[in-house]
């Protein structure tokens, strides 16, 4: 019997990067499902202003969305940030600006919540990886290593905190049609999806239904750490 249990409705959920793409599809996802969300990003009229590689902005953003839920239930980490470059011509600034968002934001807003998770045993946080951190792209290693990070940090976050029932795992997305994408290069989309046994990206609402799986009861229950890859078949694991 699982006596520390939230109901599948009405939970107080944050998702960073929601105004676009894969954040927006899984906020917008959640409202479906009934839950009160807030929208945390860098500028939109119904969001929580947010630079999640600032750690005083994180703190801010993160006490307007405890004022509005009450209680922070579900954390979907989407913020991001896509540039491209090989490895001789990138700037130590490119470097830095991706793994400051795409890893650094993840640990700042993380730990905003752990605390609160843990004192209310129960919660569920979601972090947006990459099927690029198992298998690496060209002109994208600091985007892959950045998301390999994110991998990591999730199993040894999942590891400190699932015995207070906080569940962490990743999604590992492959290519997805976003605005994200746009800014890559044709030539490297056009070679991306002559390599995918399904011969397309797919679209963010395929990858929401994956984080209202991960938040289920009881369907996410026994999701420790895991990374699940609605990719196209770009990896199989």
């Amino acid at each position: 019997m699982i006596e520390r249990h939230r109901t599948s409705t009405g939970r107080g959920v944050v998702v960073t990067g929601g105004n676009s793409g894969i954040g927006r599809a899984i906020a917008e996802a959640f409202v479906a499902n009934g839950d009160r969300v807030v929208v945390l990003d860098r500028a939109g009229a119904d969001a929580v202003s947010v630079d999640v590689s600032q750690e005083e902005s994180v703190r801010a953003a993160f006490a307007t969305a405890r004022q509005r839920l009450g209680s922070i239930d579900i954390l979907v980490n989407s913020a991001g940030l896509l540039t491209e470059s090989p490895v001789q011509d990138m700037t130590l600034a490119m470097w830095n600006e991706t793994v400051s968002v795409d890893l650094t934001g993840v640990f700042l807003c993380c730990r905003e919540v752990v605390g609160e998770m843990r004192q209310q045993k129960w919660g569920r946080i979601i972090n947006i990886a990459s099927q690029l951190a198992i298998k690496g792209g060209t002109g994208l290693s600091h985007y892959s290593a950045a998301k390999a990070g994110v991998v990591a940090f999730t199993k040894s976050l999942a590891l400190e905190v699932a015995s207070d029932n906080v569940l962490v795992n990743s999604i590992a997305p492959g290519p997805i049609e976003t605005p994200l994408v746009q800014g890559i290069s044709e030539e490297w989309k056009l070679a991306k999806r002559a390599e995918l046994p399904l011969g397309r990206f797919g679209v963010a609402a395929e990858v929401a239904p994956t984080a209202l799986l991960l938040a289920s009861e009881p369907g996410g229950n026994l999701y420790v750490g895991q990374t699940l890859g609605p990719n196209s078949g770009d990896v199989m694991q």
